[in-house]
């Protein structure tokens, strides 16, 4: 049986989908610290990704370095993979959107972080596997990688409040 077509386009132009995610949100929350009256914003992109975040915003002289995840509302991913590398920057954080795959809008959002200046929470010890199998189908372990489950996120329904999270309520 064939998948519907919106379902094969999720799965075959999956990096294409993660950028507009990526995009959505991001314009989401410059939106939200624009309606604050905050204009000294900015939005910064590492080369790679071996840094453990996928995006740094800078706002009001705050800085969060921050890991994006998704998953459509109707997947049954429960957990993620978390670079560790993430715990050595200044602020670090973890936002898993979940999106409407019909609409793609955005929410609610899955938060793993501290307060702004505090390290990143402890991700546990739980190591990540690849996802593929070697030729003997043993999914070697993902040293890097550590998984949380998805009752280690607090979860909250707006850009707002995820904005709140980031920068904390008084950037208002």
């Amino acid at each position: 049986m064939t998948q519907p077509p919106e379902h094969t386009d999720h799965s075959l132009h999956s990096s294409l989908r993660e950028g507009m995610l990526e995009h959505l949100f991001v314009g989401g929350i410059m939106r939200e610290l624009w309606l604050r009256g905050v204009r000294d914003f900015d939005v910064l992109h590492p080369i790679t990704d071996a840094a453990g975040y996928d995006i740094v915003l800078s706002a009001g002289g705050a800085i969060r370095h921050v890991q994006l995840k998704s998953s459509a509302l109707t997947a049954k991913t429960s957990r993620q993979g978390i670079n560790t590398a993430l715990a050595k920057q200044p602020s670090g954080c973890v936002v898993w959107m979940r999106f409407d795959a019909d609409t793609l809008a955005l929410g609610p959002f899955g938060w793993f972080g501290g307060l702004l200046a505090q390290a990143l929470p402890d991700l546990g010890n739980r190591v990540g596997k690849h996802t593929k199998g070697n030729a003997e189908g043993i999914k070697a372990e993902r040293k890097s990688i550590r998984v949380l489950n998805k009752g280690d996120f607090s979860w909250v329904e707006t850009t707002s409040q995820i904005a709140d999270l980031l920068f904390g309520p008084s950037m208002k």
